[in-house]
């Protein structure tokens, strides 16, 4: 059974069909750049862009990178344009997509409920936190494999800041930090979420999990086991599609 999922993040908009047997991609992802300033609008745009350039035609899954609840309303807009808050995001992609099945989630749950089912979280029980590191900081929290939805971790207060002003791999980036430098900061704000939830299980995901042999190995002192993410910047686009799969 196929999906199709896209993953609306700070920088970019990524999308592709969904294999949900194999909870993989089916297709090579396409990108477009997240506009900016990232309007309703102008996110929309790029959406119908990704899911045009495949023709599909069928249900489609879409993160958000806020708080999203009953499938549709956007309550929350950290790393988008402030008008989002309050938008039916359902009826505007619904509408700008002609009218096609659509079900929004946010982006990090998304990706949590993908890692949970077909990658690192797979079989594993307790308190598990998956952890995207982004423009910003997403969290997915799971009690015994259910979710508990929209958490947003992200904004924690650390050292007098939110916590992803500190520690998203975009600071890392602005601020030209090394590997190192970096990882001491990840690892006090997982010490501080350890602190605060006592998981078994911390999953590190978004695009920086993919070098997580750059970081991990300089993270010390968390009693809970830290693995990367195995579907990697791809978990978003597969949740999605998951979640469109369980509306319909």
């Amino acid at each position: 059974m196929q999906i199709f999922g896209v993953d609306i993040g700070g920088s970019g908009i990524k999308g592709a069909p969904v294999d949900l047997d194999r909870g993989d991609l089916a297709g090579e992802r396409f990108k477009v750049l997240t506009p900016h300033p990232a309007t309703p609008d102008g996110v929309a745009d790029g959406v119908k862009e990704v899911v045009e350039h495949f023709g599909w035609t069928g249900p489609v899954g879409l993160t958000f990178p806020g708080v999203v609840t009953g499938g549709a309303t956007v309550r929350s807009a950290a790393n988008v344009d402030k008008s989002w808050i309050d938008t039916d995001a359902r009826a505007l992609f619904g509408e700008r997509l002609g009218g096609l099945p659509v079900t929004v989630v946010n982006d990090a749950d998304a990706a949590g409920v993908a890692e949970m089912q077909f990658g690192a979280g797979r079989g594993r029980s307790g308190t598990v936190i998956v952890l995207t590191f982004g423009t910003g900081i997403g969290s997915a929290l799971f009690a015994d494999g259910v979710l508990v939805p929209n958490t947003e971790l992200g904004h924690l207060e650390l050292n007098g800041h939110d916590a992803e002003k500190r520690a998203s791999s975009k600071v890392k980036d602005d601020n030209e930090m090394t590997w190192e430098h970096w990882a001491r900061r990840v690892q006090k704000y997982l010490a501080h979420v350890e602190m605060l939830f006592s998981p078994e299980l911390f999953i590190i995901g978004g695009g920086v999990s993919r070098k997580s042999d750059k970081f991990l190995p300089f993270i010390e002192g968390i009693k809970a086991e830290i693995v990367p993410a195995q579907l990697q910047n791809n978990a978003g686009i597969v949740g999605a599609a998951m979640r469109a799969a369980k509306q319909g």
